[in-house]
């Protein structure tokens, strides 16, 4: 896929106003299991089709805040909950937020995972800005690349169009290429 560098010029601390278009606790749509999912608000991706054109906006919703954070993870530490979920908007371009919960996350609830969808690729993210690097890093399983109208597939699970891949994020950072998730 032949990507124009201008997402690589993309910057969080740029573009993101810190607010959440909807946060969905106890869901069994956004990854496996159950789940909490917060969709952050903002995209500049604009996917032709995209599911949640609503949350292109970086003022979509409300303003992410620490109640709002205590109440993710409180949700998150139900031992049926498996997992957060970081939908959007584009989780790479609201790091500010994700980060906050990711970090949170991995220090008080090790055992749940982060699942994360965005419109760029693995690839993309390992030379990315230092913020998109980190939250790369706490992530467990990444839907990478844009949604592409021309390659819908809706037998996909977790993906909506063929090129998008379901990847295992450790196994990636340990091989220095995308490994896909077994």
């Amino acid at each position: 896929m032949h990507r124009s560098p201008v997402a690589q010029t993309w910057r969080s601390d740029r573009v993101s106003q810190g607010f959440v278009a909807d946060y969905k606790p106890f869901v069994f749509v956004d990854g496996e299991g159950v789940r909490c999912s917060l969709y952050v608000s903002g995209c500049l991706f604009a996917c032709d089709g995209c599911f949640n054109e609503d949350a292109w906006s970086f003022r979509c919703g409300s303003r992410y805040s620490a109640d709002l954070e205590d109440r993710i993870l409180a949700d998150l530490a139900h031992s049926a909950v498996q997992g957060l979920s970081l939908l959007g908007g584009e989780p790479f371009l609201n790091t500010g937020t994700c980060l906050s919960l990711a970090r949170r996350v991995r220090a008080e609830l090790p055992t749940k995972d982060v699942w994360c969808w965005t419109g760029y690729t693995f690839e993309e993210l390992l030379v990315g800005h230092p913020d998109q690097r980190e939250l790369l890093s706490l992530v467990d399983v990444l839907v990478d690349g844009p949604f592409d109208l021309a390659q819908r597939d809706l037998t996909l699970a977790f993906r909506g169009s063929a090129n998008q891949r379901v990847l295992d994020v450790p196994a990636s950072l340990a091989a220095g290429v995308a490994v896909p998730r077994a």
